[in-house]
């Protein structure tokens, strides 16, 4: 597919074969049409996750027995080495020995229903179907630079950054895969301070339980990645966290439940229950009096062999930045389902923020047609059935949660995502 204009057509030219289009799917799934059978056609999936908190709703609904409540006794939950293995497992889905879908970062849904991240760019059509979580990853920065005190503002490593650059020292910033969350929240935050993420550091890609041990050992400077990894390093005394990724942009989405297109046009009835599952799972962890048993559970050796005592701070919204800054009760904690499901729903504008970012970072063309990749990719019309069987009011529930404001007092209207380009001083567009 080449970088023009992706019309409605060519998209879904380029998402058919063996996944329906979203069309298709929405005439084989009208309204209601689940509660005719309680019965799943399969019983299970092939489910990945990555070693960070916020894939906690599959872990839960696994170890709490509510995929197999919906009848899903089948449920293969697998960790993934890193975004790149989870990217080629989900290419191959379960049936060639990878996965049908699992916790990825939000804007992979696009990356590989375009085919951008893939293998000769050969689309994997997906469905994103519901949001796993809100705030709660780090930007974390070596203790060298300590005495800079840096924190929302990343001007303040301005000096000590072209210092090390002008000793013909590289200056290192690390994230998880290009285009996705932790890439662009590290790229927002640097060019908020004036730092040109394309030509005053060095971005690379580390596998989120990698970070610490390269931190360690001298390879960045700086890097951006979900729990618990932040809370790790300042634990181990090897650097500190400049902020929390909800000071930047409060509430913000993250991680998703993405699932290949063939799987779900495939299995409408598992589809809605293994949503209902995630669903109840994310009900459950968003408990404050159920934290410290989830900091107990994913620090077991079969989820994320960490010691909980890592998970369970920013669980409860106490962070620890380090050097002796500690901050309680500070409503930055994981958010998981939200005030009535707010959190987990898919909301579509959302997305458009994230296919923006990409534009502006290079990874989409300027001319890419956002509204139709959209309408494409986010099944919020699942999530709405779904929710609708667990008894939630979904009334309130709609295209857009409306305008969007970070912490440098830059907003986005995702009715003009053209302004919101327009205000940004650094680019990478042309």
């Amino acid at each position: 597919m080449t970088a023009s204009k992706l019309s409605r057509r060519s998209f879904l030219h380029a998402t058919t074969g063996a996944a329906a289009t979203l069309a298709a799917a929405r005439t084989l799934f009208p309204g209601g049409a689940w509660a005719s059978t309680a019965t799943p056609e399969v019983r299970g999936a092939t489910l990945g996750y990555i070693a960070l908190t916020d894939s906690a709703p599959l872990i839960i609904a696994e170890v709490k027995g509510l995929y197999a409540k919906y009848g899903l006794d089948q449920m293969r939950i697998e960790k993934q080495a890193s975004w790149g293995a989870t990217r080629d497992n989900m290419a191959l889905g379960a049936a060639r020995g990878g996965i049908d879908g699992g916790h990825i970062l939000r804007p992979k849904v696009f990356q590989y229903s375009l085919g951008t991240v893939m293998q000769n760019n050969q689309p994997t059509p997906m469905y994103n179907l519901l949001s796993l979580n809100e705030d709660c990853q780090g930007i974390s920065v070596a203790q060298d630079y300590a005495a800079t005190d840096v924190r929302l503002d990343a001007g303040a490593l301005r000096e000590a950054f072209a210092a090390k650059r002008a000793r013909g020292e590289e200056v290192t910033a690390a994230m998880t895969f290009p285009g996705g969350t932790h890439d662009l929240w590290l790229r927002y935050w640097l060019a908020a301070g004036g730092i040109d993420p394309n030509h005053d550091v060095n971005v690379i890609v580390v596998p989120p339980p990698q970070m610490v041990a390269n931190m360690r050992v001298g390879n960045m400077d700086c890097f951006c990645v979900g729990e618990p990894w932040n809370e790790q390093l300042v634990n181990q005394g090897i650097g500190f966290t400049a902020l929390t990724t909800g000071e930047l942009w409060a509430n913000h989405p993250e991680k998703v439940l993405g699932m290949r297109a063939e799987w779900v046009d495939a299995h409408p009835i598992a589809t809605r229950a293994l949503m209902m599952a995630v669903m109840e799972a994310q009900i459950w962890c968003d408990d404050m009096a159920n934290k410290e048993e989830l900091a107990q559970i994913l620090g077991r050796r079969q989820w994320y062999n960490v010691p909980p005592a890592d998970i369970l701070g920013r669980l409860r919204g106490d962070v620890n930045y380090g050097n002796g800054r500690m901050a309680t009760d500070t409503g930055l904690e994981m958010k998981f389902w939200g005030e009535n499901g707010r959190t987990s729903f898919p909301w579509q504008s959302l997305d458009l923020w994230f296919l923006t970012e990409n534009i502006r970072w290079g990874y989409q063309p300027a001319d890419l047609d956002m509204a139709a990749v959209v309408a494409n990719t986010n099944r919020s019309d699942l999530w709405i059935e779904a929710a609708r069987e667990l008894g939630v009011d979904t009334a309130s529930m709609g295209e857009s949660r409306g305008v969007e404001t970070f912490f440098d007092g830059k907003v986005f209207d995702p009715e003009n995502p053209a302004a919101y380009l327009e205000s940004l001083q650094i680019t990478a567009m042309a």
